[in-house]
């Protein structure tokens, strides 16, 4: 898969404001970076796939709620509410993204690693539940 400078750019970015939104939240909710952490991974999603698919992804009629929660947590992080800025977040943010949790957690399985991690007898039904994948009956 190739990608162009300005999704490089946005990979960057998008890698770098998660990284932000986590030390934000170790550091006991500090909304300065959480409120960088936002500003940067929306603007490397917007590079990453268009200014365009970016307005339709957020303004599709299935994702308004996740919308207006994921857009009213970052302005609480703005106003200083930072806790409860991020549960709201949180809250559009898997409303938003948690049809691709089933891709991810796929992704996962099949590193080295991380996928011995995942198939540990009581980690397994978890991760299951959380993605949303069922048993096959075969």
């Amino acid at each position: 898969m190739w990608l162009s400078d300005a999704q490089k750019i946005g990979v960057a970015l998008t890698t770098f404001g998660t990284l932000f939104m986590f030390l934000g939240v170790m550091l006991f909710f500090d909304a300065a970076l959480l409120a960088l952490g936002n500003m940067l991974f929306l603007s490397g999603l917007t590079l990453i796939i268009g200014p365009q698919k970016t307005f339709y992804f957020f303004a599709r009629k299935q994702k308004l709620r996740g919308t207006a929660c994921f857009i009213g947590g970052i302005l609480l992080v703005f106003m200083k509410y930072a806790f409860i800025g991020m549960v709201v977040e949180i809250f559009g943010f898997l409303n938003l993204f948690g049809d691709f949790f089933p891709v991810v957690v796929t992704f996962l399985r099949q590193l080295p690693f991380v996928g011995n991690l995942l198939s540990l007898p009581y980690i397994r039904p978890i991760v299951d539940r959380i993605a949303g994948s069922r048993a096959s009956a075969v």
